[in-house]
């Protein structure tokens, strides 16, 4: 849930998401700093500039201490900041441009933009500013999304993410682990022992990972937790701001635990005597010697020191040009077979996947394109 400081320019981005239904579950309050004394009182200091970083990010502070007085509960919050200087009646000197920011818990993300001064009028450039302000909403609220933000040639939506002490002093901690707890609140920890974990890059989170961890959950009869590695042995590393976005996606809903340990024999050590919720496509790469430098002599290796962590795997089936792939299709050696157990068809089959939900995404966003 959010509570809105908007100053100059972002009206239009409260009225967004009050045309929709329900959005009371979002929105906790939202106050328009338009006067200068207004502004002052909120941020606590006389600005030189009043659309600045700092500005920006002293109404998100506002905010989010607002919004932490006025939930419920133990929602998850946010503060939101905006601040503009646009186009109006009589010509100004300066730049057209905004500055976005948000307080959440994991630290500070910045939006800001200098717009071409006369190509747009008031209208269109309060209607930019508050597009920019909704795309900042969306990523804080774990939602990915195509994005319908036209800018003109030479303008630049420059972004950057501040992290909160603690999540800083993880990052130059390399062989701990990060965990953010459903509440939003972090632990830093060097092991997490005898848990449920299930490991991938969440981009994004969908339905069947949700459904998988509700199955073993109650199979299990304890708390799943999902892993998200800053690097993958087939993929890039991810950079501290997109480990934001796709953490926001678990706050609210499930414990995240953040690591640097691409392989499992490295997932092992961190999570002894654990259990791994895998697909089997993940499993017949836990077979395959190209990701042991093609050496059937470090993989096995690589299982004596699985088994020794004590780990285990739980193997979910998944759809692989047209078939569905389950354990009994992949080649095991025996001396390790009883590392795995499958999870039965009946009991958890969903096509969905990562990928596939992007590609939808990407061809939204052309659709919208072309509009």
């Amino acid at each position: 849930m959010l509570v809105m400081n908007y100053a100059g320019a972002g009206v239009n981005a409260l009225t967004l998401l009050h045309s929709i239904g329900g959005s009371s579950q979002t929105v906790l309050e939202a106050c328009d700093r338009y006067s200068p004394k207004s502004l002052i009182e909120t941020v606590g200091f006389e600005p030189k500039r009043f659309t600045s970083k700092k500005v920006a990010q002293a109404l998100a502070q506002s905010a989010f201490i607002r919004a932490k007085h006025l939930r419920m509960n133990a929602e998850p919050v946010f503060g939101v900041g905006v601040t503009a200087t646009i186009a109006t009646n009589r010509k100004k000197r300066g730049d057209h441009r905004c500055q976005i920011a948000i307080k959440d818990v994991l630290g500070v993300s910045q939006y800001g933009l200098v717009l071409k001064k006369g190509r747009r009028n008031r209208y269109e450039e309060e209607k930019l500013v508050s597009q920019i302000t909704m795309k900042a909403i969306i990523e804080s609220c774990g939602v990915f999304a195509p994005e319908n933000i036209a800018l003109l040639d030479g303008e630049r939506l420059e972004q950057n993410f501040i992290a909160n002490p603690k999540l800083k002093s993880w990052q130059n901690s390399l062989d701990k682990l990060l965990i953010i707890k459903k509440d939003g609140k972090l632990e830093i920890v060097e092991k997490k022992e005898n848990i449920i974990v299930l490991s991938g890059s969440f981009n994004p989170l969908h339905e069947g990972h949700k459904k998988l961890a509700e199955l073993l959950k109650k199979r299990k009869k304890q708390e799943v937790y999902f892993e998200l590695t800053m690097s993958n042995a087939e993929k890039n590393p991810i950079q501290i701001s997109e480990l934001r976005k796709r953490a926001l996606q678990f706050i609210g809903y499930a414990p995240l635990i953040v690591s640097r340990a691409p392989l499992f024999s490295q997932k092992a050590e961190f999570f002894p005597n654990s259990s791994f919720i895998v697909g089997a496509d993940t499993a017949k790469r836990l077979v395959e010697p190209r990701f042991y430098d093609n050496s059937r002599e470090k993989m096995l290796s690589s299982f004596d020191s699985l088994k020794q962590s004590g780990a285990k795997f739980l193997v979910a089936g998944r759809s692989h040009k047209e078939l569905f792939e389950t354990l009994s299709d992949i080649s095991i050696p025996k001396e390790y077979l009883q590392l795995f157990t499958s999870i039965p068809e009946n009991q958890f089959h969903e096509d969905i996947s990562s990928s596939e939900i992007r590609r939808r995404i990407k061809e939204e966003q052309k659709i919208k394109d072309c509009f």
